[in-house]
């Protein structure tokens, strides 16, 4: 519109010229000459807008390629924020996995060092009886003068209660006994040869179900069956340390264990009330944390109500 404008204006201006040249004294050579400059400036005129014209759709050209790259980049880059997304949510669950199997692993170290602990014990206090009974035997023989040969049966009647201390109440020549059993139970659940020591924990359980680590070995029956994947029987497991040994120090733990097992069985309700439980009866603990996290996790509050 603005160089139509203009057209029409230079073709004003050349009729004025005319006019002009009609009625004045010019020469027309000079009338000539203006004409032509005028034609001159109005095809400069119209070739710039013709040029310009050109340009805009070139640049409009260009913008559009512009677009659909920056359309496409933009698709790839969403593709690409998905596969991070997945990655990192896969990481997350194998890291949850992972956390589980070191969580059993550090608890089976744990109870390594329990168990230790109470062998010491009583290696002490079998030391004590037999310097008790040494000490009984050597006053006896001072105080009646008997031959050296007469304190065979004393030594053989003491010597064997001694040896039973560690046993339990093993029956004899049924079983290894419950150390060896129990060690080969926790060296196997910690290096993940869950099937054995599954077998081990059970005949444990058969033959020293009354020692005080018959609970442990309950709850790592439990904690193969979650490692495994097996969560029904996971609960299970985990119900029996709950119900049969009621002053382990395993409750805890498994309390906690069951409400996820729970969870992963989709029973969300049953699995969020025991994650409660524990973060009322053992507040300050290390599963007490956990419960609290699952539960956030979960979106759901710490206390019912």
């Amino acid at each position: 519109m603005r160089f139509r404008n203009i057209a029409i204006f230079c073709g004003a201006m050349l009729a004025g010229v005319f006019a002009g040249s009609l009625m004045g004294p010019s020469p027309a050579q000079a009338v000539a000459r203006e004409l032509i400059e005028l034609q001159h400036d109005v095809t400069t005129l119209l070739q710039g807008q013709k040029d310009l014209s050109t340009q805009i759709t070139q640049d409009h050209t260009v913008m559009r390629t512009l677009v659909e790259q920056s359309s496409d980049n933009v698709g790839k880059l969403s593709a690409t924020m998905s596969g991070l997304q997945k990655s990192v949510q896969d990481v997350q669950a194998n890291g949850g996995a992972r956390l589980d199997t070191m969580s059993t692993q550090v608890q089976g170290v744990s109870d390594n060092l329990e168990e230790i602990k109470s062998r010491l014990g009583k290696l002490n206090q079998q030391l004590v009886d037999l310097q008790n009974t040494v000490q009984s035997l050597d006053a006896k023989i001072s105080g009646s003068g008997a031959p050296a040969g007469g304190s065979a049966p004393a030594t053989g009647t003491t010597a064997t209660p001694t040896a039973g201390a560690g046993t339990a109440s093993a029956p004899a020549g049924a079983a290894p006994s419950a150390d060896t059993l129990y060690s080969n139970g926790l060296r196997d659940i910690t290096s993940g040869k869950y099937d054995l020591a599954r077998s081990e924990f059970q005949d444990y359980l058969k033959y020293y179900g009354d020692t005080d680590l018959a609970s442990n070995a309950q709850f790592y029956l439990g904690e193969i069956a979650y490692s495994q994947k097996q969560y029904s029987d996971a609960v299970s497991e985990y119900e029996k340390v709950l119900t049969t040994y009621p002053k382990s120090f395993k409750l805890a733990p498994a309390r906690l264990k069951k409400g996820m097992a729970l969870i992963e069985l989709g029973q969300k309700a049953a699995g969020t009330r025991e994650l409660r439980e524990v973060v009322k009866r053992y507040p300050g603990t290390e599963e007490e944390r956990r419960a609290r996290a699952r539960l956030k996790e979960m979106g759901v509050a710490v206390t019912a109500g």
